[in-house]
């Protein structure tokens, strides 16, 4: 038989190993009592909220809890009083900075030698990175779902086109096929595949713009004027939503919908500054009520070229100017 002084060394040994796997563990670990005054803090947890163990331990949990979530960690005491474990809750606190931080708490309540509860342990994780992903890949879904709508409506623009210039049915099918290859080409512009370089299909303003149009040439109604300026590749992704955002609004609702309307564009430098003037003559007025997920995602393009865009309807013309730094569009 074991001897107690065995059971004891044991113990110890134990207690050694748990204390080494929690001080080296990469996730912060921290124990309080059920009147939430934190007993134990790891180094883990003094990186993640900017707390030493010293400065900690004695002090509320609350000191890591925002004012507006204090209701969350009384029913979290509560449930731990009544033996119930929280599992992988997704919430958030805040660092010493008073920087919010996005975690994951898994809380456990802990028990003495009889049985009787008196304490938790938290186990707490930084999820900012997975959530910013995870919000990432909802703006992505987001946009597809909103292009497809777009590309659909360009798609069905087209077939009306080519229904009414093509005289046999052979005509409007290679018709038909040239413009929606040409619409593909537009947009592997605008989002290239994994790997492919932008700048090897567009190396100029001018070049992009007649990209991006290049399916709504058959209608014979768009003028582009623009002087060589090459764009850097880091502007281009931005550059090139923007404008194909603005040709599908046109083939959608504005000037590119109707027999008598037209598209001139006129790009100049101006000093330090390039101006961009887009022109729909006989279109539609512009309905507010239409400003959705593409109007966000126009406004994200300028943000990202240090753009400013003006709208004036004065009918039967919308008029668009887009100004922004030469630098922006400059090879680096």
């Amino acid at each position: 038989m074991r001897s107690a002084e065995t059971d004891r060394q044991m113990q110890g040994e134990a207690s050694a190993w748990l204390a080494a796997v929690v001080h080296n563990s990469f996730d912060a670990i921290l124990s309080k009592t059920l009147d939430g005054i934190i007993t134990s803090w790891n180094e883990a947890a003094e990186r993640l909220f900017g707390f030493s163990a010293t400065e900690a331990i004695g002090q509320a949990i609350t000191i890591i809890v925002p004012p507006d979530r204090y209701s969350e960690e009384t029913d979290i005491l509560a449930r731990l009083r009544q033996g119930d474990s929280i599992e992988r809750f997704e919430t958030v606190r805040r660092h010493r900075s008073g920087r919010l931080i996005d975690i994951e708490l898994s809380v456990s309540p802990v028990r003495d030698h009889t049985g009787a509860i008196v304490g938790a342990s938290t186990i707490a994780r930084d999820i900012t990175e997975r959530k910013r992903r995870r919000e990432e890949q909802a703006l992505i879904v987001r946009e597809m779902h909103h292009r497809i709508g777009n590309l659909l409506a360009v798609v069905q623009s087209i077939i009306s086109f080519s229904k009414r210039r093509s005289a046999a049915v052979e005509d409007f099918a290679t018709d038909l096929s040239d413009r929606i290859a040409a619409l593909a080409a537009a947009h592997q512009l605008v989002l290239p595949e994994p790997g492919d370089s932008p700048r090897a299909m567009v190396t100029t303003l001018g070049e992009a713009m007649e990209a991006l149009l290049k399916p709504y040439f058959h209608v014979g109604r768009i003028s582009i004027k623009a002087p060589a300026l090459t764009v850097d590749e880091s502007a281009l992704t931005p550059l090139a939503l923007l404008l194909h955002e603005l040709a599908t609004n046109a083939a959608k609702y504005g000037a590119l919908t109707v027999a008598g309307g037209a598209l001139d564009i006129a790009v100049a430098v101006e000093g330090e500054r390039v101006r961009i003037v887009w022109r729909e003559t006989g279109g539609q007025a512009p309905n507010a009520k239409r400003e959705g997920f593409g109007s966000g995602l126009l406004k994200a393009a300028a943000q990202s070229l240090d753009a400013q865009i003006e709208r004036r309807w004065e009918a039967p013309a919308l008029t668009i100017a887009i100004d922004m730094p030469h630098e922006r569009l400059m090879v680096r």
